[in-house]
């Protein structure tokens, strides 16, 4: 009896080990902070008229088109250990919900398509503009669930630590967002 205790001391020993460097194995992604895991270029259209005020004399008409590229994916830094289940060859993980991690509207892919001003009326000035820009970079921002970037960015992500987690040996890998089941891929 008295043999068997340092026995099993050394066996739950080595047992912590081998989850402890499973577990630094998975949270090694965690350097890699923001994973963008989808990006997608939106057009938009912007336009703005105001003919509608009495007090002025002639119509003035903007149409500009803008491109923006939008960037989606999850930011692993917020896993922590209770987002990792590990048992044998088996792995639950619980990954932040994505996010957009930016939206980029370069100056270049901004242009005035069509603009018609009164005689009397001035053109549209830089600042109006930019008013009309953000108001398209809304648009673009309000369109993203329509789109399903979201959506895309959790399945990309899904397919990526998926194949992460087999290159490190897991057989069963079960992967969910912040509390709601977002696992497209079929593992």
């Amino acid at each position: 009896m008295h043999r068997l205790i340092p026995l099993l001391v050394l066996l739950l020993l080595f047992s912590c080990k081998g989850k402890e460097k499973k577990m630094n194995e998975v949270f090694a992604m965690k350097d890699m902070s923001e994973l963008a895991t989808v990006e997608y270029t939106v057009t938009r259209i912007v336009k703005a008229s105001d003919d509608q005020t009495w007090y002025k004399i002639g119509d003035r008409k903007i149409l500009m088109s803008t491109s923006a590229s939008i960037k989606a994916g999850i930011d692993l830094s917020q896993i922590s250990e209770a987002n990792v289940k590990i048992d044998g060859k088996s792995i639950d993980l619980v990954l932040p919900k994505a996010h957009i991690i930016s939206l980029n509207m370069r100056p270049e892919d901004i242009r005035v398509e069509y603009q018609e001003t009164g005689l009397f009326r001035d053109k549209f000035s830089t600042g109006e503009r930019d008013i009309l820009l953000r108001q398209g970079e809304e648009q673009i921002r309000n369109s993203t669930e329509a789109l399903g970037v979201l959506q895309t960015a959790e399945a990309n992500a899904t397919l990526f630590m998926s194949n992460y987690l087999k290159s490190l040996g897991y057989e069963r890998i079960r992967i969910r967002f912040s509390g709601n089941p977002v696992n497209p891929l079929k593992q």
